[in-house]
């Protein structure tokens, strides 16, 4: 953690939605004038994506049916710890981007599934965001959590999470669900060991609840809306957390536990917004006093 070089991680899986919060940030950052420097988690896998697919083959033959992205032999830990760390000590690191599709290509200038050169972050950032799989990831070589001053987890119930893959991944890259139901499978020991656990660490978790029916959720034909959805906001430390507030400013939300609050699925970015904007601005008054 640093006071004059403050780092946030968003957290989450494949689907979960960190996307989202993470332009919720650049909201907030965008009003509040914050230079902020952004990292995504998927510029530090280790193989890009024919090199991964050929990865995944491979370790197929051997045996190995579960070699996914989510597990430690796929990233970069170490070099993603190294980079929290440096960014913590001087507000510096050197990072790249995955291209995922033909619009980054052309904006990045290498082809889709492939990495960009390393390069440095610019200068003179406020804070740092991270955004992806592994933001506050602990193994037993690395330990990434400790330098992120805020920690958020993006949790939506399992099978909602896995509805909003299934859609996605048929939509945008044009896989079948029984493609998708593979994957899920083959990710599932590294999801209950490098993913799961994160969420046991983070400052925040944000999870949303659908209320209808997802018991099944290779067959459900629409991702459930915002409106059909409850929200439960955890904080791990809810000391200095105005509850009455939020209640009294969300409407038709509630306290569920001493450190929960349920709030409507449509409120969420309002609530992101008012619990989120006291934090960042607490991190840059500490940074002001440390400079």
């Amino acid at each position: 953690m640093s006071l004059s070089h403050p780092i946030i991680s968003v957290t989450g899986s494949s689907g979960a939605g960190t996307t989202t919060v993470k332009h919720t940030f650049e909201q907030i950052f965008r009003r509040e004038k914050i230079d902020a420097a952004y990292i995504e988690g998927d510029s530090f896998h280790r193989y890009d994506r024919a090199e991964m697919k050929a990865k995944m083959a491979s370790e197929a033959s051997r045996g190995n049916h579960h070699f996914s992205h989510f597990g430690p032999d796929s990233n970069l830990f170490p070099e993603l710890e190294a980079l929290f760390a440096q960014y913590g000590e001087s507000g510096t690191g050197r990072f790249r981007h995955y291209v995922h599709d033909a619009i980054e290509a052309e904006r990045y200038g290498a082809a889709p599934g492939t990495f960009t050169a390393w390069r440095d972050l610019p200068e003179g950032s406020d804070l740092l965001l991270y955004e992806g799989l592994h933001g506050a990831v602990i193994t037993d070589d690395v330990n990434v959590a400790r330098y992120a001053d805020l920690k958020i987890g993006v949790v939506p119930v399992l099978n909602l999470e896995w509805i909003q893959k299934i859609h996605r991944d048929r939509a945008t890259r044009g896989y079948s669900t029984e493609a998708v139901m593979d994957t899920i499978l083959r990710r599932m020991p590294d999801y209950v060991h490098y993913i799961i656990p994160q969420f046991a660490v983070t400052d925040i978790n944000f999870q949303r609840v659908p209320t209808v029916d997802t018991s099944n959720p290779f067959i459900a034909r629409w991702i459930p809306t915002a409106d059909e959805s409850l929200v439960v906001i955890r904080f791990a430390n809810p000391r200095g957390i105005d509850f009455p507030y939020l209640v009294s400013m969300i409407h038709d939300s509630f306290m569920s536990r001493a450190n929960s609050i349920v709030i409507p699925g449509g409120k969420l970015d309002l609530a992101m917004q008012l619990i989120l904007t006291p934090l960042i601005l607490h991190l840059m008054e500490r940074r002001r006093r440390a400079r």
